[in-house]
């Protein structure tokens, strides 16, 4: 029998399909190295075998999204934490090990003695259902906005080679009544035919908000063409059902945001993060979802740094001060400290008055806007830490 020991390190490279499991003991030497299914019986029996080799087992995987989340499921319903090696670590370390051999058996044994040597690796928490609800829909969200722009995006090709002159008169990004308009009129020619009054009927019937103001933009630009292009009719067709398809894409954009926001003000601390200007119910949906529990940080720098917001030294010799944008942080984390900062400069209040007091420093834009989200990032911690909603003027310090 072999001989039990006291700890072990298991490194698995995750996969779609199946996992590969190695585990080493304190000398390095692979005392178990397996191709596991991704399924629930083949991972099971792995768990036990592994479990078998020591009296503890530290887990370590590559990838802590949906290929290995049944993994990490059952490794945390019996009672076993597993920490989170990067890619980027997993190939440099690579490089240190004999061969140059690229196999998911040896990417396995690398992860494994990897967190044998490291201590420093983030630990994954399986999320909380409201935590993994608002994962899928904000997801699924901006899944939805990449096909709008693409549909977008190609509306306006195809437009444009019919009737440029429509295309430049209306942002279709944006404005509904132009999607609305482009369902039923695409040609400079059934725009004449069908006339100001009665398009603007046919508009108001379908509830476009200013439909005459719609209806003399798109006259003026049929006025402006004459000639028929070639395909006119086949593009004509494939326009209206693009802004149709857009038109559709709004409505389940609409349900999507109403359900990310309920769900996220069933959160704890969705009201002590929403009421930061400048973010949103999706905004804060997003930060729960990139960051987990705010609260648990350590201070405001560590939050920064989660979130690529502290520059990083590269100092060499005399070489001092050269500070650089760090690698390795939450890039979705980061993105919502920047889009809530350009979001609440537009108003008044104490985020403008920063962003002001650094262009009156010599501060280009962009630079302004950088250093608004650090300082964001610590009044959003501070908010977290006292439990309070944030408020434009400061709260009284009373006397100890």
């Amino acid at each position: 029998m072999r001989e039990r020991r006291s700890r072990v390190w298991a490194g698995i490279d995750a996969g779609k399909g199946h996992h590969w499991a190695a585990a080493v003991d304190e000398t390095g030497a692979t005392l178990w190295s397996k191709k596991i299914d991704n399924d629930e019986s083949a991972i099971l029996t792995a768990l036990g075998e592994i479990l078998e080799l020591a009296d503890e087992v530290h887990w370590a995987v590559d990838i802590s999204g949906t290929s290995s989340a049944l993994l990490l499921a059952l490794l945390a319903a019996h009672g076993q934490q597993a920490v989170y090696v990067p890619g980027r670590t997993v190939n440099r370390m690579s490089g240190a090990y004999r061969g140059e051999a690229k196999t998911d058996a040896r990417d396995a044994y690398v992860i494994a003695e990897t967190a044998r040597q490291r201590r420093d690796f983030a630990v994954i928490n399986v999320p909380a259902q409201l935590t993994a609800d608002l994962a899928l829909l904000t997801g699924h969200r901006s899944d939805l906005v990449a096909d709008r722009v693409r549909l977008v995006n190609r509306l306006r090709d195809v437009l444009t080679g019919i009737f440029p002159a429509l295309e430049r008169a209306f942002d279709y990004s944006s404005h509904k009544g132009a999607l609305v308009l482009l369902t039923g009129h695409q040609t400079p020619a059934a725009l004449r035919r069908r006339g100001r009054a009665r398009l603007t009927a046919w508009l108001a019937s379908r509830g476009v908000r200013g439909a005459d103001a719609v209806a003399a933009t798109a006259m003026e630009a049929a006025r402006a063409q004459h000639t028929a292009l070639p395909s006119e009719d086949v593009a004509a067709q494939i326009v209206a059902d693009l802004a149709a398809q857009v038109l559709a894409l709004d409505d389940r954009l609409k349900r999507i945001n109403k359900q990310i926001r309920d769900t996220f003000r069933g959160h704890p601390q969705a009201e002590i993060i929403e009421s930061l200007p400048g973010m949103g119910p999706i905004l804060g949906a997003e930060s729960v979802v990139s960051a987990g529990d705010l609260s648990a940080y350590v201070d405001a720098g560590h939050l920064a740094s989660a979130a690529g917001l502290v520059p990083v030294p590269r100092d060499s010799g005399r070489r001092t001060g050269n500070l650089h944008r760090p690698k390795r942080y939450s890039r979705r984390l980061r993105r919502v400290f920047y889009m809530s900062a350009q979001t609440s400069i537009i108003r008044e209040g104490p985020n403008r008055d920063f962003y002001l007091k650094k262009r009156a420093e010599g501060c280009k834009h962009v630079q302004a806007v950088i250093a608004l989200p650090r300082r964001r990032a610590s009044v959003l911690w501070a908010l977290l830490r006292d439990g309070r909603v944030f408020t434009s003027a400061p709260p009284v310090t009373q006397a100890a």
